[in-house]
């Protein structure tokens, strides 16, 4: 910096560099020359209003003017946009008449805002940087600006017709217009709240499919976190075909998701991982293993993050909106960086936002669709709880001194005894991880097993079931002992995690193709009959939707509540009947509720709004290593880091360190350990800082040229970490061994549905009982039931199938069977299920106007009241039925049960034409045929 310049010079250097940047030529009002470059910037130009800071000109015509103050202004900025909108509304010196400028900023080099005078409201906009002089001449040429076609925008239901009409959920079709609505009001950032399961990527396509066609949006970056995400978006945008349109959006659009550094100009929506954005604009490759973990769940990061540069390849207008998917965990620290430097709209996409998500969105909700309106609109479905607890779950346990313990390799496997040196305690906490006990894993999975048939009544195979496992050792342990305790063989249950779904190199670097596989057996697990039981890892947030999904145990705690929404998440997806019976054969009706098998107090353990942080000693050893290659420089971390690989060092053999060795490019792990030790060495950081501040040596380099000498040195020594170094040493980590306890041996404290699970089947049967309640005048089989009793016998198949269909459509949650559940809970129901929704039906509507005082079966009912009739007939002295008679009698009691009426024209069906049908009957009942119909009819529906 040159001595004694003034805060005003200092401004104007700034904004001259930011002007360069972006391809601007810098001029002195006497030294104009408008042949120069694609833009000129020229300093102090005369108006009418007096001189301009700048006057910007594209092909000889100006465009814009800058109006400069100096850093200390920035908190007044906006009180000068009075001041360059007069120098824009003025007349230039030069030029003959010009109209007022379009385009305004104010700027002191480090603050920008930018105002766009044809907007139908000009509002000044804070920016990165200047607009490119190409991308100003084309807004120019346009006439209307983005903002003015946004007000434009069709209402995307002018006719009030049903939403399934225009292939949306009212939730979607309500997200969309109030984003729209949004734009028109020209707010900066919207966020799109939709539970799980409820379409949230297919209600952001069809906005983006509005926008590129009737507001010419030039350019849509749907911003991602995992590589898995980016992948689902694009299939789904491969297959989405709009409703006034028979193409496929990829058809209509160019649609590019990006994996490498280059940014396709032509493609008009990119699909990105935000690693990927932010290596782009920093200029730098990417290692692909960035992409593969979601942010959030890094538990290192730079304290201060490397910033953004401008990028010319990819300016700040590039995009138009960007789609941030998963925003609740991905627009914060590191990464907003990539957010603030675009010039566009930003809408959040999130079932489960926190405070900072509303925050950073302005707490412009467009749509706020919970899990709980899902559920009452049958989008989703609810869940009910059930624990169990053991002993060892609970309490731990204690390995005596010369017990005989197994110690085993988490990798390998490899096994081998010896003898306990002195007693050990250990904590429910430690299972799975520092000690196993097998019988522990049996306990909860024999529980899981034995109370299936009082989750899932009725069942003749496991529901389609997955379980959160600890550690991928943990999950092997799971898989064995299922398969052992259900007698079942290998394709019951299958491991699916985030590790097994991608591909691997082998030793001489070639790929190797897991990752296909792993997706082949989800597929299964979504498809097919086999496997009944998925174990995972880490597949937690996003790739293991599957539909028929309807039971969730977790035998692994989660302490962020966001993480614990989104594993609930998996299992809310709704599935009609005839799918569901596809890969569970037994479900007697649509999917109604999903349940979670809690047995390690997950429902009860306290939940952090975010991401909770995590002291260094218990940060994981890969966690420090990939924080560390990103850019973490801080003594804690990087001495956590070099002292955790010290210690692993000390455990190697000569196969580990030949292995690292290779992974990092001939560079030995002591030489890596010791390569980041010096990085914080207090006295080579000294030398580094007085290096770079030039000073000689016993001067004082200041704190921050300290920093900056430490975060360039352990950059320069984490230039060996890559993916595939940090998941080897992590595996190689993991390989060590863990202590089996064979001789505890656990048992079952509690197996039960939750007191949530009773609360919700009290709300349950309350809203049923108000709804049937609600719908007595309108429905012929309720009004009969609740005023007109005596006319039961006259109550027919269809009226109950009325009721049904009327139910299923105002209210799915409160599908029969699920209340049959709820109710079989209050009353302590143990007999059997009911044959099928119908009976099932007729039963509640029995329970609920108190015709029976507990639940009880239709045909129970039916076939009880039977057998009073016919006593009732035969202890008179008249005629008894003889055998002839009494199987036709016990076939109208059948068909009453199934359709709740019998007529005449029944014998002409089913099973009575093929026994002699009417002609039959009349000849063995003879006159008092229609009597006795009569009176059945009556009889069996008391």
């Amino acid at each position: 910096m040159v001595p004694n310049k003034t805060p005003e010079q200092v401004a104007r250097d700034n904004i001259d560099d930011l002007l360069k940047a972006a391809g601007w030529q810098v001029q002195d009002k006497n030294r104009i020359n408008l042949h120069e470059g694609k833009g000129q910037a020229v300093r102090e130009y005369q108006t009418a209003a007096g001189p301009a800071d700048y006057v910007l000109f594209v092909n000889k015509k100006p465009v814009a003017v800058i109006e400069a103050k100096r850093a200390s202004k920035a908190e007044n900025i906006t009180t000068v946009e009075e001041q360059s909108a007069g120098y824009a509304s003025g007349q230039l010196k030069w030029v003959g008449k010009n109209e007022p400028l379009p385009f305004l900023y104010q700027s002191t080099g480090i603050i920008t805002r930018f105002t766009d005078n044809r907007d139908p409201k000009p509002r000044s906009r804070e920016v990165f940087t200047f607009h490119r002089p190409e991308t100003l001449q084309e807004w120019a040429e346009q006439g209307e600006g983005l903002r003015a076609r946004l007000t434009q925008i069709p209402l995307l239901n002018p006719f009030q017709l049903p939403p399934k009409e225009l292939d949306l959920r009212d939730c979607q079709e309500s997200a969309i217009s109030n984003l729209e609505e949004s734009f028109k009001l020209d707010k900066p950032r919207a966020l799109i709240q939709m539970a799980t399961g409820a379409g949230k990527t297919y209600t952001a396509i069809t906005a983006m499919y509005r926008i590129l066609k009737h507001a010419k949006g030039k350019r849509i970056l749907f911003l991602v976190d995992t590589k898995n995400l980016g992948e689902q978006a694009e299939q789904e945008m491969l297959t989405f075909t709009p409703q006034d349109d028979n193409r496929k959006f990829t058809e209509l659009y160019a649609v590019q998701r990006l994996k490498s550094g280059n940014v396709p100009k032509d493609a008009q929506v990119c699909i990105s991982t935000i690693q990927r954005m932010y290596s782009i604009l920093r200029g730098e490759e990417l290692d692909e293993a960035l992409e593969e973990r979601n942010p959030a769940e890094q538990q290192t990061k730079p304290k201060e993050p490397m910033p953004v540069a401008y990028n010319p390849k990819v300016p700040i207008e590039f995009f138009d909106f960007i789609f941030i998917d998963e925003c609740h965990r991905s627009i914060y620290n590191l990464w907003q960086q990539v957010l603030d430097y675009f010039d566009a709209y930003l809408i959040g996409l999130t079932a489960t936002p926190d405070n900072r998500t509303y925050g950073f969105f302005k707490q412009n909700v467009v749509s706020e669709y919970t899990h709980e309106k899902a559920v009452a609109d049958g989008v989703n479905v609810g869940n009910e709880v059930y624990f169990i607890d053991t002993r060892i779950s609970q309490q731990g346990a204690q390995l005596r001194a010369r017990q005989q313990v197994e110690l085993r390799e988490k990798r390998t496997r490899k096994g081998r005894w010896q003898e306990q040196d002195e007693d050990e305690a250990y904590s429910a906490k430690q299972l799975d991880r520092d000690i196993v006990n097998p019988s522990q894993i049996r306990t909860v999975i024999r529980a899981f097993k034995n109370s299936l048939p009082e989750i899932f009544p009725g069942r003749d195979e496991v529901p389609k079931t997955l379980i959160f496992a600890k550690t991928d050792s943990h999950a092997d342990d799971i898989i064995q002992t299922l398969r052992d305790e259900f007698g079942e063989g290998n394709a019951f249950c299958k491991k699916v995690t985030y590790k097994a779904a991608q591909d691997r190199k082998d030793k001489a670097g070639k790929i190797i193709q897991q990752g296909e596989a792993a997706k082949s057996i989800l597929s299964q697990f979504r498809n097919d009959y086999n496997p009944r039981i998925a174990v995972t890892v880490d597949m937690i947030a996003t790739g293991t939707d599957v539909k028929p999904l309807e039971c969730l145990l977790f035998m692994r705690d989660v302490k962020s509540k966001n993480y614990f929404e989104q594993m609930k998440g998996r299992g809310t997806r709704t599935l009609e009947h005839d799918d569901l019976r596809k890969v569970t054969p037994s479900a007697r009706s649509a999917k109604t509720h999903y349940v979670i098998v809690d047995a390690i107090g997950v429902t009860k353990s306290l939940k952090t709004a975010s991401q909770p942080l995590i002291t260094k000693p218990s940060v994981p050893l890969k966690d420090l290593a990939m924080g560390v290659m990103m850019g973490t420089s801080d003594t804690d971390t990087v001495s956590s880091l070099a002292g955790r690989l010290a210690r692993l060092n000390k455990q190697l053999d000569a196969e580990d360190q030949a292995r690292i060795e290779k992974a990092a490019g001939g560079v030995e792990l002591p030489r890596i350990i010791n390569d980041l030790f010096d990085a914080i060495d207090a006295d080579r950081v000294e030398a580094k800082a007085l290096d770079l501040a030039r000073q000689p040596a016993g001067t004082d380099p200041g704190d921050e040229k300290r920093q900056e000498a430490q975060a360039e040195l352990v950059s320069a020594a984490a230039d060996v970490f890559t993916g595939d170094l940090i998941e080897l040493i992590d595996s190689i980590r993991r390989e060590k061994e863990q202590k089996i306890d064979h001789d505890n041996l656990d048992e079952v404290l509690r197996a039960e549905w939750g007191k949530d699970s009773a609360e919700n089947a009290q709300h349950l049967v309350e809203d049923f009982a108000a709804y049937i309640e609600e719908q007595k005048d309108t429905l012929d089989a309720l009004e009969i039931f609740y005023d007109q009793p005596q006319r039961r016998r006259k109550i027919t198949y269809d009226m109950i199938q009325e009721v049904l269909d009327t139910l299923k459509a105002d209210r799915p949650a409160l599908a029969p069977l699920r209340i049959w559940n709820a109710y079989s809970q209050l009353d302590d129901y143990q007999g059997k299920q009911p044959i099928n929704e119908l009976t099932a039906l007729v039963a509640l509507i029995r329970r609920v106007c108190h015709i029976d005082s507990s639940l009880s079966p239709y045909d129970g009912t039916v076939r009880r009241n039977f057998q009073d009739w016919v006593m009732k007939h035969h202890a008179g002295a008249g005629e008894k039925f003889n055998e002839e008679q009494m199987q036709w009698l016990q076939m109208i009691r059948d068909h009453i049960i199934s359709s709740f009426h019998f007529e005449r024209d029944d014998l002409e069906m089913a099973p009575f034409d093929s026994q002699g049908g009417l002609g039959k009957m009349y000849q063995l009942f003879g006159d008092g045929m229609d009597g006795l119909i009569d009176e059945m009819n009556e009889g069996l529906a008391a």
